[in-house]
């Protein structure tokens, strides 16, 4: 039996404004995470543990910073002859052509394509999660539903509800669903990951275009969730496993320390499941006499002299004799001189943080942007910013 002919469309283009200083200067899929990986390698490793050969990804701020990671697709298997790899860009030339504004305006725009491809799922993504999911499975199961779209779901707090898709369910069955709402029905929240009837979704996407006239179509949940909830048409898929949006700096720090955790949520590691990113040429982490790390992850290329305690070091890390690090994450090139104290914060790639300086502190993770410099004996406080956006 063959099997179905499955098209994942990566949601790649978003600002990531909640981000802050980590998405001023890269697509917020190019953010870094664990030490090793980017935000996209996470949607690209479940495509090519589900066997999915044909991902899409669409691009749209910053793109250079994903395009360059991205390359040919082949850390996913996705450098083939037929299928594989294909970004798409904002473009001219059509009706279709110009600057998205919603993840259902991005959709719209590459209806053609897709119609073109008549593939028998659709499997849209969003690349700003950590988690694991086989999309094939959750595609076939689809199939023999008879439902126009399949959202997966997971459980989030009740106080951070609002941010999300929230959905009421009989069974497998959507019996409601409001997007962010002010008060939310439930704590059962769509996760990002859409499986859609490619020819009926298409075909009512184009209907509510049609309806919005100039003011466009906006996000997924605005128009499109809501009517296929309305007809009966929608079905819940729940994820069993772990699954944490990081689309803000809190959210982003606390996945780390997930991951840092004595009995981790979620293995980047497994051998059933690893993810796998764009590899660099590292040489292997050089602990000098006198270091102390306890708790942590630290990627190839970094030296340590100093003390780093639940943190994550990147590449290219430095932290000196007599530097302390805790609870913190370091992207690529950050160097942490002697002296310094870094403590419940996210600093940018190339910050260097001057012999005496503090960062952060018993509060709000503080967050340092690119390649900043901070004065011997500087200060940054707990739940700052530095430079001050403002």
């Amino acid at each position: 039996m063959a099997l179905s002919r499955i098209l994942v469309l990566v949601l790649a283009g978003g600002a990531g404004g909640r981000l802050e200083l980590l998405t001023e200067q890269r697509a917020k899929p190019a953010v870094p995470f664990g030490g090793v990986y980017r935000l996209v390698d996470f949607p690209l490793s479940n495509c090519e543990h589900s066997g999915i050969a044909d991902v899409w990804v669409a691009v749209q701020f910053h793109p250079a910073s994903l395009s360059e990671h991205l390359a040919n697709g082949r850390p996913w298997d996705l450098d083939r002859t037929t299928g594989g790899l294909m970004t798409l860009p904002p473009f001219r030339g059509t009706d279709r052509g110009g600057w998205a504004t919603g993840t259902a305006d991005v959709l719209w725009r590459q209806a053609d394509l897709v119609r073109e491809h008549d593939p028998d799922a659709l499997v849209v993504v969003s690349a700003d999660a950590v988690y694991q999911l086989d999309y094939r499975a959750v595609a076939e199961e689809h199939l023999g539903s008879g439902a126009e779209v399949t959202m997966v779901t997971t459980e989030v707090a009740a106080d951070d509800a609002s941010r999300y898709g929230i959905v009421v369910t009989d069974g497998e069955r959507v019996t409601d669903y409001a997007y962010k709402p002010d008060e939310p029905a439930t704590t059962t929240a769509t996760n990002e990951v859409f499986v859609f009837s490619p020819r009926p979704t298409l075909d009512r996407l184009e209907a509510l275009a049609a309806d919005a006239g100039e003011d466009g179509l906006a996000d997924l949940g605005d128009g499109l969730l809501p009517a296929q909830t309305a007809d009966g048409l929608a079905r819940a898929h729940r994820l069993p496993g772990y699954w944490r949006d990081v689309g803000t700096v809190p959210a982003y720090w606390q996945a780390h320390m997930d991951v840092l955790a004595a009995d981790p949520p979620i293995d980047l590691e497994d051998p059933a499941w690893p993810v796998h990113t764009r590899g660099g040429r590292h040489s292997a982490a050089r602990l000098l006499p006198g270091a102390s790390v306890e708790g942590s992850l630290v990627s190839g290329g970094t030296r340590v002299g100093g003390t780093v305690h639940g943190s994550v070091l990147s590449p290219g890390v430095v932290v000196e004799d007599g530097a302390t690090v805790t609870d913190s994450v370091l992207l690529p090139g950050v160097r942490v001189r002697a002296g310094a104290r870094v403590h419940r914060a996210v600093l940018d790639d190339g910050v260097d943080v001057g012999p005496g300086a503090s960062v952060g502190g018993d509060g709000d993770v503080a967050l340092v942007g690119r390649r900043a410099r901070l004065e011997p004996g500087a200060e940054v406080a707990a739940g700052a910013r530095h430079p001050d956006p403002e």
